[in-house]
């Protein structure tokens, strides 16, 4: 029986709280005190979610992403604080992951079928990517965070697909905290992220959901205690074309979608922004290359890969001790 914390005598309810958002839904379990202004918190979240997909949607014309992909080559853009935090975190992981996350990739995005412009593969437009130099995101961007602003130093189209809305669910928490709650899971898609433990004291259980098209199935089962865990896989938002099956998230480096013997992969990270790129970033490098990387990087990440005989678990960290049900409380 776990532990009851210290405040857990106090009256305390269960409720839940979510919102339509970047085309999924947002959501919040939150352990309260009856007092709390429930309707007070569920517009704050929701504006907060709101927020993100505003400035950081390359689905909306008027987005600061999109208004900084129009701009001119060298152009200074000024840009709100949170889209230059997702910026910035974008540009390190891109250093720390040698390319494999790199959110200069919206042209690709586009060109394959999965962004605003068309919803299947063009040819023409692939080529036209392909035939372009290579300009990573390091050598394509420049942030400066005190005067508020960044501008493009190539041609490029970013995409923060890959890390956005991990960052919607830190906004998420900040909001809970703001309004006093110690006990909360956020939640945005496949991106979660705890506010302490439950008001019993124990940790949150949070589905590790197999990576099977068409059906949804528990593999296992994560408990969470002030902490962020984010999936990406091959497995959810894909095209079928003859065939083949082309996963949404793009590998910059062969400009073409993923294509490698990974199912999903999932990292625990202190922020959910983090837990959120990483889990691209490894998903992009594949089996080989992202193991090496997570264990370069000392992350927590467990990968799920697709062999003959069925799926087969990688684990690091505490994955790598407890397989697909680790303790984190």
């Amino acid at each position: 029986m776990p532990k009851m914390s210290s405040d857990a005598a106090a009256p305390c309810q269960r409720a839940t709280l979510h919102g339509p958002t970047m085309g999924t839904r947002w959501s919040a379990s939150v352990d309260c005190d009856a007092a709390l202004d429930l309707d007070a918190l569920r517009q704050n979240l929701a504006a907060a979610v709101q927020q993100v997909d505003a400035q950081m949607s390359p689905w909306k014309p008027e987005s600061d992403l999109v208004r900084l992909n129009r701009a001119p080559v060298d152009a200074w853009v000024d840009l709100p604080p949170e889209i230059l935090e997702v910026l910035t975190c974008a540009m390190d992981i891109h250093r720390q992951s040698a390319g494999a996350f790199d959110p200069c990739v919206g042209a690709l995005v586009d060109a394959w079928g999965f962004g605003a412009v068309r919803d299947a593969p063009d040819a023409a437009a692939i080529h036209t990517v392909r035939q372009a130099a290579p300009c990573p995101m390091r050598e394509s961007l420049e942030i400066d965070p005190a005067a508020g602003r960044a501008r493009k130093r190539a041609p490029v189209q970013l995409d923060l697909c890959g890390i956005a809305k991990g960052y919607a669910v830190d906004r998420m928490a900040a909001v809970l905290q703001q309004h006093g709650v110690r006990h909360a899971l956020a939640a945005l898609d496949g991106e979660l992220r705890a506010v302490g433990h439950q008001a019993s004291g124990a940790p949150w259980a949070v589905a590790l959901e197999s990576p099977e098209a068409g059906r949804r199935a528990v593999r296992g089962v994560i408990e969470l205690q002030d902490l962020a865990v984010a999936t990406s896989g091959d497995y959810r938002h894909y095209m079928e074309v003859g065939d083949a099956r082309l996963a949404h998230t793009m590998d910059a480096r062969r400009a073409a979608p993923v294509n490698n013997a990974v199912a999903s992969v999932t990292v625990l990270a202190h922020t959910c922004m983090e837990a959120d790129a990483w889990a691209t970033a490894l998903l992009v490098a594949g089996p080989g290359e992202g193991l090496a990387l997570a264990q370069r990087r000392g992350l927590e990440a467990l990968f799920l890969l697709r062999r003959p005989e069925g799926l087969v678990e990688m684990g690091l960290g505490r994955f790598g001790a407890c397989g697909a049900r680790p303790s984190l409380a």
